[in-house]
């Protein structure tokens, strides 16, 4: 805090020491009395100040303050986007389903979907297209996660999603915004350069990162690689990528977009667990710590240490120790080379 010295008995007694020195202002007196209030409300003020200074840089802005300062070079935070998919629906012969059906994943938080045409089972099935009730990555659910209907809709007996549904994005976060914001300020762009393609893929909604190569397959050509928010992207945010990328870009650059492309890691080792853990809830929480290393690693460091994935595995309270802990079958550390992203592919832990 810059202000953390300015407290109320620090400001009252400032008030104090400026009044005239004839008059009484000892606890109790008018004087003490009258301005001990006022003190109270000027150290609400500056702690105000305090809170404007963080809200009015870059650095430490955040919600509708970075919105506001990212506003001013141009960038915008970009929205959830809605996953979406098909549903199938097994029922009694010529049974309507409106626009708008809802149906749901089970268990004690399901996620809601609702169909977005009209439909009607012909030989006791039908499949229509749907989207997530709610925009973000919650909607994307594997195949046969869908079980539920809402309401009461009579001759449906069941329904169930037989590919998984995807596209679903979070709305872009802080961090992600201000990263954006200071790629505009910190690096140039003119028209056509290296900065102004990583500008236009990054206005793309589930673009994390990317990486651009000028002539790189000789005058003219540039070549863009798509690191998508979840990791590799889907062929729809490449397209949509290269889409965004031809609307803006100058008149006769030949432009390819590709993806990361997923190195696959296994994770092999014998844990010893604290008397009492369950195999499977430690393998999921090291799981997604696993996850989050790797997605910090894409597109910034090539090297999958072995070390981390040791600081990992013994962070983890209920894991005592470990034995035999290999990556890809060996002891050491795994270098990522080229667009390749690591990818957790299998994780097998033993116990001790």
């Amino acid at each position: 805090m810059a202000y953390e010295n300015q407290t109320k008995d620090a400001i009252h007694q400032r008030m104090l020491d400026a009044s005239p020195a004839d008059i009484d202002k000892r606890p109790g007196s008018v004087t003490y009395d009258l301005t001990g209030p006022t003190a109270i409300e000027a150290e609400a003020l500056y702690v105000e100040l305090d809170t404007f200074a963080d809200k009015a840089f870059a650095d430490t802005a955040y919600g509708e303050w970075l919105d506001r300062r990212a506003a001013e070079v141009g960038v915008t935070r970009k929205p959830a986007v809605k996953a979406t998919g098909f549903v199938t629906f097994t029922g009694t012969e010529g049974t309507v389903i409106p626009k708008g059906t809802e149906v749901s994943t089970d268990g004690d938080a399901p996620i809601y979907f609702v169909t977005t045409a009209d439909a009607t089972l012909t030989n006791g099935t039908a499949t229509v297209a749907a989207e997530a009730k709610e925009a973000g990555a919650s909607g994307n659910v594997g195949p046969g996660a869908i079980k539920l209907t809402t309401g009461n809709i009579t001759g449906i007996t069941s329904v169930t999603n037989a590919s998984e549904f995807d596209g679903g994005v979070d709305r872009e976060s802080d961090d992600s915004l201000r990263k954006r914001y200071f790629e505009r300020v910190r690096r140039p762009i003119t028209s056509g350069n290296v900065y102004h393609y990583r500008q236009w893929a990054l206005e793309v909604v589930g673009v994390r990162d990317v990486r651009v190569y000028p002539v790189w397959n000789g005058p003219l050509t540039v070549k863009v690689v798509v690191l998508a928010d979840d990791g590799v992207p889907s062929q729809t945010l490449i397209d949509a990528t290269k889409a965004h990328i031809e609307s803006q870009r100058p008149i006769g650059a030949d432009v390819t977009v590709i993806g990361a492309i997923d190195y696959g890691i296994d994770v092999a080792a014998t844990l010893q667990l604290v008397s009492g853990a369950d195999m499977g809830a430690v393998q999921a929480e090291i799981v997604a710590a696993i996850n989050e290393y790797f997605r910090e690693l894409a597109f910034g460091d090539p090297i999958v240490r072995i070390s981390a994935i040791q600081r990992i595995i013994l962070d983890n309270p209920s894991v005592v120790d470990y034995t035999g802990l290999t990556l890809n079958g060996g002891s050491g550390n795994i270098e990522i080379t080229g667009d390749a992203i690591p990818v957790l592919r299998t994780v097998a832990f033993n116990a001790a």
